[in-house]
């Protein structure tokens, strides 16, 4: 019962929109840390449903934001095969990974272009998309937004 009480209080507040609690919370802290951050693009939450973007900047740039407690995300779907020859629409500019520690408290959040995020997708056979593993490599070509104490 507690947890159907924080889930409907979270919905009330405007937190959760979804049944995607972890990804909903890293969209909202994201849009929190990055609105109240000077220095950092205003964003807002883009239309429930869009495709690979999930908030826009006011210079209309697009972000992709992706939640995990691991270090693999979620799927990006809509961009070509591994053997596909043809070119590759730009889907987004951004895209930002909120990472959370075992107790979902936030422990990092970073960006990288779209350049770096063809760099370092993985092909997810299974679900016929790409992913991003959280690397030392990808971490490189990233820049660190925030970082907890717990990191």
């Amino acid at each position: 019962q507690a947890y159907s009480d924080i889930i409907a209080e979270l919905k009330h507040r405007g937190v959760l929109r979804t049944k995607n609690v972890l990804g909903e919370l890293g969209e909202h802290l994201v849009i929190d840390h990055y609105n109240s951050t000077p220095g950092l693009p205003k964003l807002q939450l883009a239309q429930t449903g869009t495709e690979n973007v999930d908030a826009t900047s006011r210079q209309g740039e697009r972000y992709s934001i992706k939640s995990i407690s691991r270090n693999v995300t979620g799927v990006f779907h809509g961009l070509n095969p591994p053997a596909s020859n043809g070119s590759q629409k730009q889907l987004f500019e951004h895209v930002i990974i909120a990472k959370f520690n075992d107790t979902y408290q936030l422990e990092m959040i970073i960006e990288l272009g779209w350049a770096a995020f063809l760099k370092h997708k993985k092909w997810h056979k299974r679900m016929r998309a790409y992913n991003l593993v959280l690397s030392k490599a990808l971490l490189e070509d990233s820049k660190v937004v925030f970082e907890g104490s717990s990191s």
